[in-house]
Formats: C-alpha cells, sequence, structure tokens
C-alpha cells in the first residue's frame, strides 16, 4: 500500500514554496509505501529513530523475521532482551514494551485514532 495523494495536494505544496516546486517538478510523484497496521508502524519508526535508514531496515527484518507478526502480544512475549538482540538500545527496547503494554492494557487506544 502506498501513501496516496493527487494533483490538489502537489499543487498546494509547490505553490508553498518555490523551491519544494522545482525539486517536485524535476523528481515526480514519488511512491512511498506505507504500514496500514498503525502498531506495527509505530515501532518501526521508533526503531528507526536517530539511525540510517539501512539500520532500521535491519533491525526491523530482523524483528519479523524472528517474531512474525509485529503486535503487543509478540512485542511482551519477547521481551527487553530479546528486543535489543535485534540490534536496538535499551531504551528503545523499553519504549517500545511500554507502548505495547499500554495497547495490550487499553490505556492507548489504537482504534480511536
Amino acid at each position: 500500500m502506498f501513501f496516496q495523494y493527487g494533483e490538489k495536494e502537489i499543487a498546494y505544496l509547490k505553490q508553498k514554496d518555490k523551491r519544494l516546486a522545482e525539486v517536485i517538478d524535476k523528481i515526480g510523484k514519488i511512491e512511498r509505501e506505507v504500514d496500514s497496521d498503525l502498531f506495527s508502524a509505530v515501532v518501526h519508526h521508533i526503531i528507526g529513530q536517530q539511525i540510517s535508514t539501512k539500520a532500521q531496515a535491519t533491525i526491523w527484518q530482523r524483528m519479523q523475521d524472528t517474531l512474525g507478526t509485529v503486535n503487543a502480544d509478540t512485542i511482551l512475549a519477547a521481551g527487553i532482551n530479546q528486543l535489543q538482540s535485534f540490534g536496538i538500545t535499551f531504551k528503545k527496547a523499553e519504549y517500545i514494551t511500554d507502548f505495547a503494554v499500554k495497547v495490550q492494557s487499553g490505556a492507548f487506544d489504537l482504534e480511536g485514532i
């Protein structure tokens, strides 16, 4: 699934910034994949904070290969030590685990977003 935008959105951006308009004209439409699952998208973005795109992709692939589906249940079953073994810091493992706890308990309502 790709991020959906059209001519209206492109025209708006081009009108807002002359340099951006030049870049848009030069590059054209960008196909950007999106994750339709909000939980895994948040985890993916936490992983990617302050690291290279390539490192993020490697860690994300390790996580998917090991956990299969990345959801609150699989994150909590893995635990912080296993999350760290994928190549993320202790703090990121804590943030992801905390997010999973809040989603699982209903304190953070994914459906309400």
